[in-house]
């Protein structure tokens, strides 16, 4: 089946002890895993682990440059393998710096950061130059959980399997409840893990949007119309949620991911749809791609 697998990730070709499976040092192994799959192409991004978002801003800085580098390195000519390029976004100036330099760089299909983790609020005014600068050039904007700052998340993996789709809901209330994604509509900003726990939140954002709680404006786009402005993979687990999924951010906003190479993910992308037929897995995996991608 053609398509796009939009949640994959491989480590950048740099100096340094190996972090995490092996298979994120092998861009070959992601280009038969496509084969495998009958798709034409994976967009690529640097894992969590390689965030480093403990860095001070001239740490940052360094890292982001040798991080994209070496991001590119690692995909080499392999022209199936669509880079982000990483920006830091807990260090507004410096994320907006970087996207500066790469910005003209036609290697990158667009650029990841953090969603929650250590992350600036993606309302902070701080970032404004940034999503000006992304929504101008309609970049797509891939928003992956950092690490979770609750310690109480170490036990039982919950830094995963709890922390990383309430980081995705903080960095979306945030864009939401301050009106970023109105004031930016250019930016194609996506999500994985399918939404995180956005879908079962939206209800409650709606109705404290309604009922003017305290710190909420009204003069902001309704949650639930603001949310239709995003995309989302379908990396659910759960038929159910897919299902919530469409309906939270509409079937043309959805799309295909992976999780490669994290155990985490799944083996069959397009199998996580394949409970709503054919042409919606078709729809999902060309055509919502080739928009989300502005292609």
């Amino acid at each position: 089946m053609p398509g796009i697998d939009f949640h994959t990730h491989l480590a950048p070709l740099v100096d340094g002890p190996r972090r995490g499976p092996e298979r994120l040092y092998d861009p070959d192994a992601l280009v038969a895993d496509l084969d495998r799959l009958d798709l034409d192409a994976a967009v690529v991004s640097i894992p969590p682990p390689f965030f480093r978002q403990e860095l001070d801003a001239a740490g940052a800085a360094a890292w982001a440059r040798e991080a994209n580098e070496g991001l590119l390195r690692a995909i080499g000519d392999r022209d199936r393998l669509l880079a982000l390029a990483y920006l830091p976004l807990e260090h507004p100036g410096v994320a907006a710096g970087e996207y500066a330099r790469v910005r003209a760089d036609e290697r990158f299909a667009g650029v990841v950061g953090s969603a929650g983790g250590g992350s600036a609020s993606m309302a902070d005014p701080a970032l404004e130059p940034l999503w000006s600068a992304l929504s101008a050039d309609r970049r797509l904007v891939l928003l992956h959980p950092g690490a979770s700052p609750d310690p109480r998340l170490e036990a039982f993996y919950l830094h995963n399997l709890l922390g990383n789709p309430v980081e995705t809901a903080v960095a979306v209330g945030q864009l939401v409840f301050g009106d970023v994604l109105r004031r930016h509509p250019g930016m194609r900003v996506v999500l994985v893990h399918c939404g995180g726990a956005v879908p079962g939140l939206v209800g409650r954002w709606q109705r404290g949007f309604d009922t003017s709680r305290p710190g909420v404006s009204t003069d902001a786009e309704p949650p639930r119309e603001a949310v239709r402005r995003l995309w989302t993979d379908c990396l659910a687990h759960d038929p159910a949620l897919v299902d919530h999924a469409a309906e939270t951010f509409g079937e043309d906003h959805l799309l295909l991911g992976s999780d490669w190479p994290f155990p985490m993910g799944t083996d069959d992308p397009a199998g996580q749809i394949a409970h709503r037929g054919e042409a919606f897995v078709r729809r999902v995996a060309v055509d919502n791609a080739r928009a989300a991608l502005g292609r």
